[in-house]
């Protein structure tokens, strides 16, 4: 049997990258599967790729009434929430002498503000107990030049985990993080060659992860193989944090 057979997810963030990678996986799996993207033409264009009758939806994660409208729709379709990723996210580059107002609001109203109220929405649909995976990063405890506001957000990440695990385990909802190094996807694409080849070179398996390979952790923790597994941080990193 499939390992998420009759689950409902929903995947704040699922259009692209990572989050498109693990809807998939999750939809190959047997979940009945919910995506969102600031962009419904996006998400809309994501559910079809995949197939298995996914369902794209029109949210911004950074307005949080978006993602009580998106949790009250999943409700209605199946009254239930079995399987949470929160993923949606941004990275700009912008040393400390270049840092703005605007740039800091963009980072934690998607990144943080977008993983807070997108839980607060929806754990009271996870009725039955549940899943909860936040996409984080390594970076959460990395210095690299120029991405300081972006790794700040994901050590933010980091440390609500642990406490949402303290808050909702006695309700047998698991939260956990998968933290990835640097992935292949669109985002870093925008990065430039030089800050690429930076990143790849301490890396010991000498390559980029695949959004597929995070994906299949995420698919891990959000599965009952990981029942006993809260409050963690999963590294996917080819060994870059780990050595």
């Amino acid at each position: 049997m499939a390992r998420m057979t009759d689950k409902v997810a929903l995947v704040i963030g699922g259009a692209k990258g990572i989050g498109l990678a693990i809807a998939e996986r999750l939809a190959n799996e047997g979940a009945k599967v919910f995506i969102t993207s600031r962009r419904g033409e996006d998400a809309e264009k994501a559910a079809k790729g995949i197939g298995h009758e996914v369902v794209g939806i029109a949210a911004d994660a950074s307005v949080p009434q978006d993602l009580a409208e998106t949790v009250e729709r999943v409700r209605e379709s199946y009254g239930r929430i079995d399987a949470l990723v929160l993923n949606a996210g941004l990275s700009e580059p912008a040393q400390i002498a270049d840092i703005t107002p605007e740039h800091f609001d963009r980072h934690f109203d998607v990144n943080v503000r977008g993983m807070v109220f997108g839980l607060q929405a929806a754990f009271p649909a996870m009725t039955g107990g549940g899943s909860v995976v936040l996409v984080g990063s390594i970076a959460d405890v990395a210095g690299y030049p120029s991405y300081g506001t972006y790794a700040a957000t994901k050590a933010a990440v980091r440390s609500y985990a642990r406490t949402w695990t303290a808050e909702l385990a006695p309700k047998g909802i698991r939260v956990n993080v998968v933290a990835p190094g640097p992935t292949d996807t669109e985002m870093m694409a925008a990065v430039p060659d030089e800050m690429r080849a930076v990143l790849v070179a301490p890396i010991p398996m000498g390559r980029m992860a695949r959004p597929s390979e995070v994906a299949a952790a995420a698919l891990f923790l959000l599965s009952d193989e990981a029942s006993y597994i809260a409050g963690a941080e999963l590294c996917v990193d080819g060994g870059l944090r780990q050595v």
